[in-house]
């Protein structure tokens, strides 16, 4: 984490242009080096223990997030809610308690046309796990978020991740993890399109693990710069075939719905409309589209022995 933290103390002083590019120039030379384990990772399809199956038969989960980032991403979660609520599907969204003004409508308003709230971290700022004393000190203020929304969710920003530390947390799913991603800032992957089980450390309290396994759309769309959808599809027709979990997450505040000159740091929301419709034509009644609670709930339900599940 120590590269994390100079990378975040240096950032407010380099423009954000320069950041892209940089970020861009690294990927692309790194990109052939890493074509054995991403976007597939092989091993990955290894099933878990016991294993039998998803809920009706069917032969994979699709699990749609969201992750806002800023006032622009909160401000596109209606049209980005109605464009998945218009194709048929559900998926949850990710606020930042700290960062902007989360509107209590919106929460709501998710919540009654049946999507799902999550809470991504506190503030944003990449400190979240800079030390144990500010982890702990800002729990205390993540989990009062989490009651007061009411959400059993949580994604760390950037994907950094201390799955013992999260203990800590009130949440039935954590979903900071990936199953492979050497693009990310904290590299490690879980090496699995399934969902976990991360028993309780001292504090008793165990969760489900929901690693992303499509990659992210900022890595295609903004840094490397995709003009289509090739990798999810390559991504999401393997994941099916081995019968895992396509979770996938995306950031409204990338997305540009109304066809304007896209700016710095956007693509168009078509993109994600095509994709959602190749999902819904390739695989008619092949998925099931859970939100992440209520995956979360099937896999400790039939996977998790009473035991481990203790809290």
């Amino acid at each position: 984490m120590r590269f994390n933290s100079l990378f975040y103390l240096v950032k407010p002083f380099i423009p954000r242009r320069i950041q892209l590019m940089l970020r861009r120039s690294l990927i692309m030379r790194q990109k052939k080096k890493y074509e054995n384990i991403w976007p597939i990772l092989k091993t990955a399809s290894i099933l878990p223990h016991g294993w039998t199956g998803w809920p009706d038969r069917k032969q994979f989960a699709l699990v749609l997030t969201h992750d806002v980032e800023s006032k622009i991403g909160h401000e596109k979660c209606v049209d980005l809610m109605q464009m998945e609520q218009r194709l048929g599907f559900y998926s949850s969204f990710n606020f930042v308690p700290e960062r902007y003004t989360v509107d209590s409508t919106l929460r709501n308003f998710l919540n009654q046309n049946g999507f799902e709230v999550g809470v991504h971290g506190l503030y944003h700022d990449g400190k979240l796990f800079s030390s144990r004393k500010t982890f702990d000190r800002r729990a205390l203020r993540i989990n009062s978020y989490l009651r007061e929304w009411s959400a059993v969710g949580f994604r760390a920003p950037a994907m950094h991740h201390n799955l013992e530390w999260i203990h800590q947390l009130d949440i039935e799913y954590d979903a900071s993890t990936f199953d492979t991603d050497p693009f990310e800032p904290q590299s490690d992957g879980t090496g699995t399109i399934f969902p976990f089980y991360v028993a309780g450390g001292y504090s008793g309290n165990g969760y489900v693990e929901l690693p992303y396994t499509l990659p992210q759309d900022f890595t295609l769309f903004i840094l490397m710069k995709e003009k289509n959808i090739d990798i999810w599809k390559q991504k999401l027709d393997w994941v099916a075939e081995m019968g895992g979990m396509a979770l996938v997450n995306t950031h409204p505040d990338y997305m540009n719905f109304h066809e304007h000159t896209l700016k710095l740091e956007e693509y168009s929301a078509h993109m994600y409309e095509i994709f959602l419709n190749y999902v819904a034509t390739a695989f008619k009644n092949a998925y099931w589209n859970a939100l992440p609670k209520q995956l979360s709930r099937y896999f400790r339900d039939k996977y998790v022995s009473k035991k481990d599940g203790q809290n």
